[in-house]
């Protein structure tokens, strides 16, 4: 089939893959940002500016041809970050907990602790977007038949 402008359109899905490559591309983006910022020192800033550049080009494979291997990938280190952020966030104080004394203040905490949960919920969004993404194409190839988005 057809576009009218000539192009073959994709016998799968369209918009599942989008999503999924625009979430991992947001994901990119922001550790380049908090990189670029200077908050969390330097050695840190280059392991995040790596880890995006590990992530474009599987961010371009699920946009263009949805490669399974690259959702793959992009699921297991969307897993492998929550691990690593809700270690962070239980491990370094994150709770925002007192052992001793009053309590320190009755407003909400948006320091660490909300970042690193806003962190994990992408990376959890980004996770099930792939995997889900992976069963539908695995189901369309056994079935034989496209799937729409």
């Amino acid at each position: 089939m057809t576009t009218t402008t000539g192009r073959v359109r994709s016998t799968g899905p369209v918009l599942h893959p989008r999503i999924c490559a625009a979430l991992t591309a947001v994901s990119c983006a922001v550790h380049l940002w908090l990189a670029a910022s200077g908050h969390h020192g330097a050695w840190l800033g280059i392991l995040m500016i790596g880890l995006a550049a590990v992530c474009v080009p599987c961010t371009v494979h699920i946009w263009r041809h949805s490669r399974v291997g690259a959702l793959h990938q992009v699921t297991g280190v969307a897993i492998a970050m929550v691990g690593l952020h809700a270690i962070l966030l239980l491990g370094a104080g994150g709770a925002g907990h007192a052992h001793a004394g009053p309590p320190t203040s009755n407003v909400v905490d948006t320091s660490g602790a909300a970042g690193l949960l806003l962190v994990i919920g992408l990376e959890i969004t980004t996770a099930l977007l792939a995997a889900t993404l992976v069963a539908r194409l695995r189901r369309a190839r056994t079935a034989g038949a496209p799937v729409a988005s």
